[in-house]
């Protein structure tokens, strides 16, 4: 299979989508307009159950969903010129069309991750970071029968940068610049019935960050060398990384550490 080529599918922007149980829509909504200095947009959707968070400068990246079932998680929502060209050539790496609406379209990757194609509004200049830390990752968290298709998936429906992680276990997908949200394709221990998905922050100082989450709502699951584990006021797990909030990529001391594990 080759890769998604073609300006009618080229990925133009990126958004980080917030997945959280309706009933806790206006906790999540509020927790993560602080984090990531926003302002929720008017309420859209049939049920009001779709936000953006909206940057005093530059553009949005970032969104929220009140789900109907379930604890939520997250999702990408890839912003295209051209939707029913994309979703027919995602269709055809594997992915399957669960819901055609009026200019977008939900997909399912081949390990069963949600993932939706949006037309693209002319999104170009991406939000700063706020207090250290910038929301820059969706991480797709893959059973391990499925790791290896479904890292192809995402290679060729995305065509870019392809990388080794810092861990075996990990994969990242690096768009252009200037795109505000980037992949991480994360292999799971142990296999379960479907992938789903997490946010990460980028950040400078994980504790600092940590403290200031922890004053607005949120609590540690876990603590790591170079990664927290969190949960927001809705219930929704995310991890802060030690990565530089510019670029997304590890600092040097952090690099030659985990260098030294493989």
């Amino acid at each position: 299979m080759s890769n998604v080529t073609g300006t009618e599918n080229a990925i133009r922007w990126t958004y980080a989508f917030v997945d959280r149980p309706a009933g806790l829509l206006g906790p999540a909504q509020a927790f993560w307009t602080a984090v990531t200095g926003t302002r929720v947009s008017e309420t859209r959707g049939e049920r009001g159950e779709f936000v953006t968070l909206l940057p005093d400068a530059g553009d949005a990246c970032v969104k929220v969903q009140g789900v109907a079932s379930g604890n939520g998680g997250a999702h990408l929502d890839l912003a295209v010129e051209d939707v029913d060209a994309f979703a027919g050539s995602a269709s055809a790496l594997g992915a399957t069309v669960v819901g055609a609406h009026d200019g977008w379209s939900v997909l399912r990757s081949p390990a069963g991750q949600l993932f939706c194609a949006v037309p693209w509004q002319g999104e170009t200049v991406r939000p700063a970071v706020v207090d250290g830390s910038r929301l820059d990752q969706v991480s797709i968290d893959i059973p391990p029968s499925a790791y290896d298709a479904e890292v192809a998936f995402w290679e060729r429906l995305t065509a870019w940068d392809s990388l080794t992680g810092s861990l075996p276990e990990f994969h990242v997908l690096r768009p252009p610049a200037g795109l505000p949200v980037r992949v991480l394709l994360h292999r799971l221990g142990t296999d379960r019935p479907a992938a789903s998905a997490h946010l990460d922050l980028a950040c400078a100082d994980i504790g600092a960050t940590s403290a200031r989450h922890e004053r607005l709502g949120a609590t540690v699951v876990a603590r790591h060398t170079h990664w927290t584990v969190m949960r927001d006021p809705a219930g929704g797990t995310y991890c802060l990384t030690g990565r530089d909030p510019e670029t997304g990529g590890l600092p040097k001391p952090a690099a030659a550490a985990l260098d030294d594990l493989a």
